[in-house]
């Protein structure tokens, strides 16, 4: 931020601000464009896009402006650009096209479609700033391959709990302290958790009860958890990860011993634990001298380190990313090659054969993360693309479920890019072996 901010300024006094526009307009995108619009010189946001016009103009409305109108065409768009008008639109293919925006933020949520909006941004050369899990866990790693033959910047975003754990991790990493685990404070877990179960809270917070149930039954977490994993090289202890209860993250040290990252890090949580809402990374150093200094600094004993971020602000923090991903090609983390981590949907009750999946927060399956390779070896059925899945035989309550057992929805590009991301890295390990 030290550097963004004064980078930013730059920019704006130049008038020439970074010129991003923003697809989708629910409750956390509406967010991202209040937080850019009222308090990020140097950031213009030139675009909405949404599938109701009503909800672009209404993320533009709250935060005091009046979008100029509505657009169809490139070239329309590109004049009101131009002409320094805000403008919404219902086809997100605009804003991938229009070559005066340098960077597009995805919001939606939707795997099948933020996958259709980011690789079409990176086909036309924008920077991808993902706010969408869902695609990055899933089809991250080769999403990334096409950034990088196209020059641009791939990321996930900062203020979400994997871009606020990135952040630390490089910075302990770089103060010399090894990191071996990294994660986040998740208040509540419940793994049955459905909209309905979820519906009361979802309506005080005027959220999707689907979408506050996939936070409670631990999915969002397994998302979470597989993209610092893919940008780390860091996977789970066990299926699902370990998440020992604590009163404090702190109390984490005395969860784990060094040897427990013999065969390399791990991502984990702390459930329930104070300070109820941030990311952690444990830093490993047994240099005699620096052990006396951190006991100084009242960071224990050593040679574990608990550094914690005390907070996650999701959209407050975004703009961030948009920043150093245009400014600096900085990805706030993106995967480091092929996945290490991947997620698995899990029965949440007993289903029968002929049932459709509902996805992400239904009340059909939960999601899981454990290593690639152990998602690989059982053929699982990622969470994010189990919704519109047709069963072909019964599953078991609380047994994962694997591609043979289903029937895939046609025409996914999901799917695609699934397939493209499994072939890609299978035939870049035979290279290299």
């Amino acid at each position: 931020m030290i550097i963004v901010d004064t980078a930013l300024a730059k920019r704006m006094a130049e008038g020439n601000p970074v010129r991003v526009a923003l697809v989708g307009a629910g409750y956390a995108a509406r967010g991202v464009a209040l937080q850019i619009l009222t308090a990020v010189p140097g950031i213009r946001l030139v675009a909405v896009s949404n599938r109701t016009l009503a909800g672009a103009q209404r993320a533009y409305r709250e935060a005091g402006i009046e979008p100029a109108g509505a657009v169809d065409t490139v070239a329309a768009l590109e004049r009101a650009i131009a002409e320094n008008r805000y403008v919404v639109t219902d086809d997100a293919g605009l804003v991938c096209q229009a070559q005066q925006i340098e960077a597009v933020i995805e919001a939606t949520g939707d795997v099948e479609f933020g996958a259709q909006v980011a690789l079409s941004a990176i086909r036309n050369g924008k920077h991808v700033i993902l706010m969408n899990a869902e695609v990055d866990a899933t089809v991250g790693p080769i999403l990334k391959v096409h950034a990088d033959r196209a020059g641009v910047v791939y990321t996930y975003t900062d203020g979400d709990e994997p871009g606020v754990a990135m952040n630390l991790f490089r910075f302990v990493d770089s103060m010399g302290y090894k990191p071996v685990l990294m994660g986040q404070i998740k208040g509540f877990l419940n793994r049955y958790r459905n909209p309905d179960t979820q519906k009361e809270f979802a309506e005080k917070y005027k959220q999707k009860a689907a979408m506050v149930a996939a936070f409670a039954d631990g999915s969002k977490l397994a998302l979470e958890s597989a993209i610092m994993g893919n940008a780390t090289g860091f996977v789970p202890g066990v299926r699902g990860m370990y998440g020992h209860p604590c009163a404090h993250v702190k109390d984490l040290l005395t969860k784990f011993k060094v040897s427990d990252f013999a065969k390399g890090g791990l991502v984990d949580f702390a459930l329930g634990a104070e300070p109820h809402t941030g990311a952690f990374v444990v830093g490993y150093n047994d240099h005699p001298i620096k052990k006396k200094y951190m006991s100084y600094f009242k960071f224990g004993e050593g040679p574990l380190y608990m550094f914690y971020t005390p907070y996650h602000l999701p959209h407050l923090q975004l703009p961030h990313s948009v920043a150093r991903a245009v400014l600096f090609k900085d990805p706030t983390l993106t995967p480091m090659g092929a996945p290490v981590c991947d997620t698995m949907a899990v029965a949440k009750r007993d289903l029968k054969s002929g049932e459709k999946l509902d996805g992400m927060g239904g009340f059909a399956c939960y999601g899981l993360v454990d290593s690639y390779d152990n998602c690989r070896r059982g053929d699982y059925l990622p969470i994010a693309l189990s919704g519109d899945c047709r069963l072909k035989r019964d599953i078991p309550k609380d047994q994962p479920v694997s591609y043979r057992d289903v029937e895939l929805p046609a025409g996914r590009l999901c799917d695609t890019l699934r397939a493209e991301q499994t072939a890609h890295f299978a035939t870049a390990l035979r290279a290299t072996a």
